[in-house]
């Protein structure tokens, strides 16, 4: 248990620890804005377009075998990431570092569920899912205070240790023969063509602001990845359930529903939470730590009520649950969205958005993950709660993509900040409204709730 949770918190960690690091890691690195884009989606790209496949590769070759792997990536790539000298070698360990917590993810939950049992396994998956949330809130806090103390670079050094101990645990502690290899088939083409697709999607997007819809770069990368994202789909739909991302699931309403919901409400967060602490440091001169202690009250509100506000599904059902936390997110985003230069307070104008969109989302986790297990067969339960884990962090990796619209540079001054966090914010209004209005349409009840669904018995 520990192996795994302290794995999986690292690949979480290393994703969010970074936010407070972006100013000094750009000017050291001379990266613009868009090389700032690309510290972080050049590790949110391979975790996202290959986290199925490494679940598959587990459950095919060993998953034991995988995790270490991944473990063994992830550590030397964060340490490839602490040494690099310029940004073209930060993005390539950034890259790698991705690889590797593609592997660990999937591979440490099912490794997890492969050691316990009955209500034992339930509390390890709760607390495996508990650690990534802790990492989460305290990896910005840590971040900075490093930052401050210290140097960027520590904020990945300071992690290796952990790798080291997670590998170390793993390979005295997890038998070989926990989870036996599955003779199934891999889709081997199916993964490499979501990466292609999803590079160049990501590629067009982060460059379309700034070069135009009429750049060769911007209009060839798109076109590549629209044609790869066509040939998946056709991979997929031919492979069947031995696809990747079996396309038969989609023919729940529920499930497309929930998809869409998990997208449209990351997409909305992703940004946001890459230009709040920008605006804290380089808008209001906020030091690191500072700037990590006015991100705590997302990820701990969310921590400390998802799952007794989650609970609340049993009593206003689960559709109206899941419309109800996106238009408290929506009312969040607006609060913050009315932000003026003449006048900013982050206890009277950040804090009530930021404390709002925290309660809407522990609202919307802890019922979200159980309608998507129960939206759909048993057989398909595992492929669709990884699929709904790569959408949000798809999510995260387009809203990433799309920033430079309102962050037009890498040297912003606190006026083009305050302009872009306003405008990133009223989006995240509109795609949380765009979210709810989804969930009531297309969620049914019966389809989703574990005492009406018969899937789920």
């Amino acid at each position: 248990m520990v192996a795994t949770i302290l794995a999986s918190s690292l690949a979480v960690t290393v994703a969010s620890i970074i936010t407070v690091a972006l100013p000094s890691m750009q000017r050291d690195l001379g990266a613009d804005s868009a090389g700032l884009q690309w510290i972080i989606n050049a590790y949110l790209l391979p975790m996202s377009a290959l986290v199925l496949l490494g679940g598959a590769l587990g459950d095919r070759l060993g998953r034991k075998r995988f995790f270490i792997l991944g473990l063994v990536i992830f550590a030397l790539a964060t340490l490839g990431c602490a040494c690099a000298p310029n940004l073209a070698v930060m993005l390539a360990a950034r890259f790698v570092q991705g690889v590797g917590a593609a592997l660990v993810i999937p591979n440490s939950l099912a490794l997890l569920a492969d050691a316990y049992s009955g209500k034992r396994r339930g509390r390890a998956v709760g607390t495996w899912a508990a650690a990534s949330t802790i990492a989460g809130a305290a990896a910005p806090l840590l971040g900075g205070v490093v930052v401050d103390h210290a140097d960027w670079r520590w904020s990945f050094a300071i992690v290796i240790p952990a790798a080291a101990a997670a590998l170390l645990m793993a390979i005295q502690s997890i038998p070989t023969d926990v989870s036996p290899p599955q003779r199934v088939p891999l889709d081997l083409a199916g993964g490499a063509l979501a990466v292609v697709s999803l590079g160049n999607l990501v590629v067009s997007l982060t460059y379309l602001p700034h070069s135009g819809t009429s750049n060769p770069v911007v209009i060839g990368t798109a076109g590549v990845g629209l044609m790869s994202l066509v040939a998946f789909l056709c991979v997929e739909r031919r492979k069947k359930a031995d696809a990747i991302m079996p396309l038969g699931i989609f023919a729940s309403g529920s499930f497309s529903g929930i998809s869409i919901l998990t997208l449209l409400l990351y997409c909305a967060l992703g940004g946001f939470m890459v230009l709040l602490p920008l605006f804290f440091m380089n808008g209001l001169g906020y030091s690191a730590t500072r700037a990590g202690f006015a991100l705590l009250p997302l990820p701990l509100v969310m921590g400390t009520l998802s799952r007794p506000l989650g609970g609340l599904a049993t009593k206003w059902g689960v559709r109206r649950t899941l419309s109800l936390g996106p238009v408290a997110v929506a009312i969040g985003f607006a609060l913050i969205a009315t932000l003026r230069e003449e006048r900013v307070s982050y206890l009277l104008n950040i804090f009530p958005g930021l404390v709002t969109i925290s309660l809407g989302m522990a609202l919307t986790v802890a019922p979200l993950t159980t309608a998507v297990m129960n939206a759909v067969e048993n057989r398909f339960v595992g492929v669709a709660s990884g699929l709904n884990n790569a959408i949000s962090r798809t999510a995260g990796l387009i809203a990433t993509s799309l920033l430079g619209l309102v962050l037009p540079s890498a040297n912003t001054d606190k006026s083009e900040l305050l302009n872009g966090l306003v405008h990133a914010s009223w989006v995240g209004c509109a795609l949380a409204m765009a979210a709810a209005i989804i969930s009531f349409a297309k969620i049914r009840e019966e389809e989703v709730n574990s005492d009406l669904n018969v899937n789920s018995r």
